[in-house]
């Protein structure tokens, strides 16, 4: 009964959080827009519908759109919600996007397999790479006791300019106008999940199933129970006979595994040739998504799924009228804010902690009543 309600709470405080936050975005529309109305309309209901000649239909093309975003962003959330659950605030999932794509990119470049396994070599690889490089802030973390959190942002830095180093001084078609690689092979590139929309790829399905394992390692394996333990209580862990040091270093790889995942998938799957030159930025959305989704994986696609749904209301809101899709960066920020604000709804915490007590103690007393008069009961017999 008490987890149902704190479940419930959850669920209730998070769409409050979004509910105010889709409010300030829109007194600042209402603020700075001259046709508010039509920039709503955009915003809101966007992606799922086109206007065209007062008629409205389903558009098929934006809702692709939006699923197709959610790719990258879903293997960003669980890399973060693993390393958070451990109180690792691991910051390096954005420079191992770019280091997996870019791994990947130059497996599906210069090594020549089959088709449909060459693609699995390119993203397995980038995988193990990423979670090589993320010993370096944990074992920092673990050994020297060294904030995981300012060598883990410093680090992204550090990887995108190897990689630029690379890419510029090695790596380059020099006979393009723009720096980029050589085109992928064919036997290297995820296809389309459905015809005629090559940017939603068997990746969305592979990111599903990714997520589905990682809410059963984290909530049905002894590793997963260690993460999380630790992350609740770090010295009660450390008394108690857990190796602490080696479950903040598996979050960490585990986390930069999938990041390079995330990030090999988005760029076989979607472009034909690596041409990435700063941050993508979706290590960033993958901390608002592990926020929103509470460290559980099982919410994290939802939470991707609201966050690319407003990215492209954003958009279509900046297109089709005078409102720039910069706005998605204030409903993000409130959504932050009221996240991180421990104190809000707390008095309705409170309520449904105060009447779950009164509701147990009523079945505490009636079972005690039951006892005594069953006792009763027997001594007269």
């Amino acid at each position: 009964m008490r987890d149902r309600r704190m479940i419930l709470f959850g669920l209730v405080r998070g769409a409050a959080a979004i509910a105010v936050a889709l409010a300030v975005g829109a007194i600042f529309i209402f603020l700075s827009s001259k046709e508010p109305f039509t920039a709503l309309r955009y915003l809101l209901i966007g992606p799922f519908l086109s206007f065209h000649g007062g008629e409205i239909a389903f558009n098929t093309q934006n809702f692709y759109q939006v699923l197709a975003a959610m790719i990258p962003t879903i293997f960003t959330g669980l890399a973060v919600c693993v390393m958070f659950s451990a109180n690792q605030f691991n910051l390096a999932a954005e420079g191992c996007v770019l280091v997996g794509a870019f791994t990947g990119s130059l497996v599906g470049i210069y090594v020549n397999m089959v088709t449909g396994l060459h693609a699995v070599v390119c993203v397995l690889i980038a995988a193990a790479v990423c979670g090589l490089i993320m010993l370096i802030p944990s074992l920092l973390k673990v050994k020297l006791g060294a904030s995981e959190m300012v060598t883990s942002l410093m680090l992204n830095f550090v990887l995108l300019y190897v990689v630029l180093h690379f890419l510029n001084y090695h790596f380059a078609d020099r006979s393009k106008g723009a720096t980029m690689t050589f085109p992928f092979l064919e036997s290297s590139k995820i296809p389309s999940l459905v015809p005629g929309n090559s940017k939603l790829t068997w990746g969305f399905v592979i990111a599903l199933i990714v997520a589905v394992v990682v809410w059963f390692f984290m909530y049905r394996t002894r590793w997963g129970y260690a993460i999380r333990m630790i992350g609740i209580n770090e010295s009660f862990s450390l008394y108690s006979g857990m190796n602490v040091g080696g479950t903040i270093v598996l979050s960490s790889v585990f986390g930069g595994v999938l990041a390079g995942m995330g990030g090999s998938i988005e760029v076989l799957g979607r472009f034909n040739t690596f041409q990435w030159r700063e941050l993508p930025g979706y290590g960033w959305t993958g901390i608002t998504i592990a926020i929103l989704a509470k460290n559980n994986p099982a919410a994290v696609p939802l939470a991707a799924f609201f966050l690319a749904y407003l990215n492209k209301g954003c958009q279509l809101m900046a297109t089709h009228s005078d409102v720039p899709s910069e706005m998605i960066d204030i409903i993000q920020a409130t959504i932050f804010l009221f996240f991180a604000a421990e104190q809000f709804m707390s008095g309705f915490r409170q309520k449904l902690v105060v009447k779950t007590t009164r509701e147990e103690l009523k079945k505490m007393e009636s079972v005690n009543v039951l006892e005594e008069e069953s006792g009763h009961a027997s001594t007269t017999v």
